[in-house]
């Protein structure tokens, strides 16, 4: 177990999240877990997402048992073990702090594009919801504890450069660029979430990550303010980020 190298890589929602556990699962010698906190969150919050009582019913929902959990054996005994988790969903007793056996990572996702994905997904009434200030706190709770700046990717540098962002996400982790996290089967995973079902059509429809971004998307109203509250956050995180040759 000590062997282990846990990552952790923290991220808000709509932000190539999924696409990246895929990419990691791709590898033979890295175990995936998908959200693993998203049940605890649901039930502790109330918050009416998409499928919220199938995943609470699905999961299992006590903090102290997942954190338990995350940090043991990995599954299959898999020497890396990518953990997709999402500051934001960490209401309970645990946090980051609780988990010093996982080496942190951030991805982020300019929050015009996350805005624009997630409304239509689900209702966006606040821009807590997306993550994005949570974020940044984690990311300086992990430099202040690992004493050094933890790996930011953006999700808009992955998609120009996929090869050589990943390659040098992997040597910040401490692990062995290998090209067959270019590509994945198509379709549902069985480390899927039960709510894969609404969010994930578009990457279960794809074999390798997308085209790069065009420009920013046009937002108004409500959706504009929302994408202006979280840019402060998003700029201050995308600083530290990993950037293509």
């Amino acid at each position: 177990m000590s062997g282990t190298l846990r990552i952790a890589m923290w991220s808000g929602p709509r932000n190539i999240s999924t696409a990246m556990m895929r990419s990691f699962s791709s590898r033979s010698d890295c175990a995936v877990s998908d959200e693993p906190f998203y049940g605890a969150f649901l039930k502790a919050s109330g918050e009416q997402h998409p499928m919220a009582a199938e995943t609470i019913a699905a999961m299992d929902c006590d903090w102290h048992s997942v954190l338990a959990a995350q940090s043991g054996e990995a599954p299959g005994g898999a020497p890396v073990w990518y953990q997709k988790h999402m500051p934001h969903h960490m209401v309970g007793p645990v946090d980051l702090r609780d988990m010093p056996g996982h080496r942190h990572a951030f991805l982020i996702r300019a929050p015009e594009r996350v805005v624009a994905s997630y409304r239509a997904k689900n209702e966006l009434r606040r821009s807590d919801m997306l993550g994005f200030a949570r974020l940044r706190e984690y990311f300086t709770i992990a430099a202040d504890l690992a004493g050094e700046y933890p790996p930011v990717v953006d999700s808009d540098a992955i998609l120009a450069d996929p090869p050589g962002v990943l390659a040098k996400l992997c040597d910040h982790l401490g692990i062995g660029w290998d090209d067959v996290m270019l590509s994945w089967q198509k379709g549902p995973h069985p480390e899927d979430g039960v709510w894969g079902a609404h969010w994930y059509d578009k990457v279960n429809a794809s074999t390798g990550f997308g085209n790069p971004p065009g420009p920013l998307p046009l937002l108004d109203g409500e959706y504009r303010r929302v994408a202006d509250e979280c840019r402060e956050d998003y700029e201050f995180l995308a600083r530290y980020a990993i950037q293509a040759d």
